[in-house]
C-alpha cells in the first residue's frame, strides 16, 4: 500500500490555519469518496514554500515509501495543450523536479473559492441572511472564472451578511472547503 502524502498550497503561517486548512481539505477529499484511502495531508502556506516542501519530499521519498502529491491552485487558465508541470514553469518559473511526473502533481481551479461558486448551497447555507447569489458569476465553468473575478464575486455576495460577515479567506475558507461538494455537477478539476 503506498501512502500518499498531498502537499497542499494554503493556511498561512499559524499552527491553527494550518490545521484548520489540513482539516478542510481531508472533508473535502473524504467527500469526495477518498475515505478508507484518506492522503495525509501537509498545509505548507505560501504557494513556493509548498512547492519547495513537495521538492524536499520528493528527494526522499523512495527512503519513506510516501508518495509526495502537490497541489496547488492553477492561477491563471490552463491551455488546453498545456501539462500541468508545463503550466507551472511558465506561471512561476517551477522546474519539474527530478524523479517528479505528471501523476505528482495537481493544479485546482485559478483560485479554491471558485469551488465555492460552483456549490452555491453551501455558500448560501455557511453565510445565511444577507447572503447575494445574485453577485456570483453565472459562468457555468468554473475553470473560465479569474481569480480576481471569483473573490470580488465573494467580497459582493457576503458584504451584507451581518452574522458571518464579509468573506475573509483565513475566517472562511476551509470552514467552507469542508462543506463544499466536490462530486456534484458543477466541481470539475483544472487538470
Amino acid at each position: 500500500m503506498v501512502n500518499v502524502v498531498v502537499y497542499v498550497e494554503g493556511g498561512g503561517t499559524t499552527s491553527e490555519l494550518r490545521t484548520r486548512c489540513r482539516r478542510g481539505f481531508s472533508e473535502f477529499f473524504q467527500r469526495a469518496g477518498l475515505r478508507g484511502r484518506m492522503p495525509r495531508v501537509v498545509a505548507c502556506g505560501s504557494r513556493q514554500d509548498t512547492y519547495s516542501d513537495f521538492c524536499t519530499a520528493l528527494r526522499s521519498a523512495a527512503k519513506s515509501g510516501k508518495l509526495p502529491v502537490l497541489l496547488v491552485d492553477s492561477e491563471a487558465r490552463v491551455k488546453d495543450d498545456c501539462t500541468p508541470w508545463d503550466h507551472l514553469r511558465r506561471s512561476d518559473n517551477w522546474s519539474q523536479p527530478d524523479g517528479a511526473s505528471v501523476d505528482h502533481v495537481f493544479l485546482m481551479v485559478q483560485c479554491m473559492e471558485a469551488w465555492f461558486v460552483a456549490d452555491r448551497s453551501v455558500l448560501e447555507s455557511f453565510f445565511g441572511q444577507g447572503f447575494n447569489a445574485k453577485a456570483l458569476p453565472g459562468q457555468t465553468s468554473i475553470e473560465g472564472i479569474s481569480k480576481d473575478d471569483v473573490l470580488k464575486a465573494l467580497y459582493d455576495a457576503t458584504r451584507h451578511c451581518r452574522i458571518k460577515g464579509k468573506y475573509d479567506k483565513a475566517r472562511h475558507a476551509f470552514d467552507l472547503l469542508a462543506l463544499t461538494d466536490p462530486v456534484g455537477d458543477t466541481v470539475v478539476p483544472a487538470c
